[in-house]
């Protein structure tokens, strides 16, 4: 029998690495009764972090999916990665759900790691409360708290609760709806007490607070309140419900997750307050036919034993074990928990199940029974900004790389590859360090190919800055026929971006016609590598005389003439290092920037402008040139100055001369290789 569609609602958990997420989805389950024994991230047995190199670093690399019952209401949680690195697996997973969960801690100085989840949010109109977990370790005030978190949302923030202290430990709390004092226990509900009187002034304030807040958005519980007639807490509980489903204000909770305070009011709260499937289905303007069945794919895993398996969320209809999705039949639906699957043979509007071996599907993908369903709006794709040059430790695995890394960026999209066209190596790109360490690991655990790796060679160009004038004789015996070309060429210097030009002015057929194909394609094999080294570009070249033989001469033969002419005649044209340069957009909180200013100027960026960022309030735009050379460890130095919510995207622009000094260091160390 399928469960009512008001009756299910589907819940992302994230926030900041280390503020507790994967801890409070072991309590959420724990008090639910959906597990017996909560697990720890010390000991590598809990629901979330499932995956080995999870595991290895104690911290999510990844979604992990697992469903509860709380009051007749079925819950299902995703609970994301919280390190910046990963955050492409978070604002994937948002997309399909109904509400968030923002969990952090209750340190001052650290709710700034939140402003890219309050944006992502906002932007997407997704509803979220903030749960403050580690309540025992507030050192700040809790409202001094709150102040700090309407700094970092767009929202206006409405907490539900007042904490109860006893010399600094946290022993209960005020629930601002009922007024309801109530203490905290071990392993069991909250008892209530008596009001603390001592609290009094503290509560009324925040409460009205609640009300006023409530109440810019419902006239009636404004007039309500200018006529001092209090509201009841059903009438409180339906505001909250319907300003949280509209995504227009944010509740604020807290509790201290490894101990299981405050897990039951948030479960309430979500039964309570949450949007059901079909507002949210709503919000995502859905043009379709009633009886037609649509999904969308949040994620694609690997696993060792089942192949495929696509996260989807169900957005409108039934989807039945057999169904065509596009055209395509899945090969099994399953509920997912942690790292086990139960096979299921429905899933109704608003449940998130995984879909077996659909191999042709990608992340964010829109599939229906009918295949006639316009695209919904998907997560955009975090452009990477950290490379690693790598390459298998074993030859033989060459041939396998390719279609591995092909799976890696099908589980992950932030990640991606390239065989640079230059360097000649394989650039592995990706979010940061950590994003391509777990990433190497995965080829190495899932598909045996063990890599080495190391920084990626700078794709370094060269140019002329004088005109020369050089000749080439390729002359050769060897019995029977010789070989014999004889060329003069002018080279002259082009401007930036002029790429290569290839003239001739014979005069009297001294070099015939069908060798002058030859001669050009000699001087393009000599600038595949310049006297410095590097491809060279932006030159012009004139074939302006020569010579030939009736019988030894050849294309080939003045195809090495003319590199002869080119090798020895580059050197005199006062050859100069090129290096790529970006365009870069850096985005920081303004208390930053002039130290983000100074670490741009610092790497030989040349700052083109700053300004507010449009559409974030507290942020700003650095616009500036840099050098290619200077990017490798940029985003790992900005996260650090930033408390790692800075960011950038980056795109190139030109090519440009290097300093000297920076050019003689480069030369110099090649030379010594």
């Amino acid at each position: 029998m399928n469960k009512p569609i008001k009756n299910i609602r589907n819940i992302a958990i994230i926030g900041p690495y280390s503020s507790g997420k994967t801890t409070l989805l072991e309590s959420l389950l724990f008090v639910t009764e959906k597990i017996t024994r909560k697990g720890s991230i010390t000991q590598h047995n809990t629901v979330g972090d499932s995956s080995q190199e999870a595991r290895d670093r104690t911290m999510s690399v990844e979604v992990s999916v697992a469903s509860t019952n709380h009051a007749d209401i079925d819950l299902t949680f995703l609970d994301c990665p919280g390190s910046i690195e990963f955050l492409q697996e978070t604002y994937n997973a948002l997309v399909g759900v109904g509400t968030a969960i923002i969990v952090c801690e209750p340190e001052t100085e650290r709710i700034l790691t939140l402003a890219p989840l309050f944006k992502f949010l906002d932007d997407w109109d997704i509803p979220h409360l903030v749960f403050i977990n580690k309540m025992d370790r507030a050192k700040n005030n809790f409202l001094d708290i709150l102040d700090a978190l309407k700094q970092a949302s767009s929202r206006p923030l409405v907490p539900q609760q007042y904490p109860i202290r006893k010399d600094r430990e946290l022993i209960g709390f005020i629930d601002l709806v009922s007024e309801q004092a109530y203490h905290y226990h071990p392993d069991s509900p909250a008892d209530p007490v008596p009001f603390p009187a001592e609290l009094k002034v503290e509560e009324q304030i925040t409460r009205e607070e609640m009300l006023e807040t409530l109440a810019d958005f419902d006239d009636e519980l404004l007039e309500k309140l200018l006529e001092e007639i209090a509201p009841s807490s059903e009438e409180i509980l339906q505001d909250l419900r319907k300003e949280l489903s509209a995504d227009q204000v944010v509740p604020v909770m807290f509790g201290i997750a490894d101990q299981d305070y405050g897990i039951r009011p948030l479960l309430d709260a979500l039964v309570k307050e949450a949007p059901a499937p079909p507002v949210t289905a709503s919000r995502r303007q859905l043009r379709a036919k009633e009886n037609d069945t649509i999904v969308q794919v949040l994620k694609n895993f690997y696993t060792p034993q089942g192949g495929k398996l696509s996260l989807v969320r169900v957005w409108q209809g039934e989807l039945t074990e057999g169904m065509l999705l596009n055209g395509d039949r899945p090969g099994g639906i399953y509920r997912l928990m942690g790292a086990h699957q139960q096979a299921i043979q429905t899933a109704v509007t608003g449940e998130i199940v995984a879909l077996a071996r659909m191999e042709s599907i990608t992340v964010g993908d829109t599939l229906s029974r009918s295949g006639e369903v316009k695209d919904l709006r998907k997560a955009e794709i975090m452009q990477p900004v950290y490379a690693l040059a790598i390459a298998p430790e074993r030859r033989k695995d060459e041939v396998k790389l390719s279609a591995a890394l092909g799976k890696l960026i099908d589980e992950d999209p932030s990640l991606a590859w390239e065989q640079h066209g230059d360097t000649h190596e394989v650039i592995l790109w990706g979010q940061g360090d950590i994003h391509l360490q777990v990433a190497l690991d995965r080829l190495n655990r899932k598909y045996n190919i063990p890599m080495s790796t190391q920084m990626p060679k700078v794709p370094y160009k060269e140019t002329i800055r004088k005109s020369g004038h050089s000749h080439g004789r390729y002359k050769h015996q060897s019995g029977g026929h010789g070989a014999f070309g004889d060329v003069h060429l002018d080279i002259k210097p082009l401007s930036r971006g002029g790429g290569f030009q290839f003239h001739q002015s014979i005069v009297g057929g001294v070099v015939p016609k069908q060798y002058i194909p030859g001669v050009e394609m000699g001087v393009k094999d000599s600038l595949q590598r310049g006297p410095l080294g590097y491809p060279v570009v932006d030159v012009d070249v004139t074939l302006t005389n020569g010579s030939y033989h009736s019988v030894d001469s050849s294309e080939q033969a003045f195809k090495q003439a003319a590199r002869i002419a080119m090798t020895e005649g580059m050197q005199n044209c006062d050859p100069q290092l090129l290096e790529p340069i970006l365009t870069i957009n850096l985005y920081i909180p303004n208390e930053f920037t002039s130290n983000a200013l100074q670490l741009v100027s610092g790497k030989r960026g040349q700052i083109l402008g700053y300004e507010s960022a449009m559409d974030w309030q507290g942020w700003d735009h650095i616009t500036a040139h840099f050098p290619i050379a200077e990017m490798h460890n940029l985003i790992i130095e900005l996260r650090s100055l930033t408390f790692g919510v800075g960011f950038f995207d980056w795109q190139y622009d030109h090519l440009q001369e290097v300093p000297e000094k920076v050019s003689e260091k480069i030369l110099s160390h090649n030379g010594s290789d």
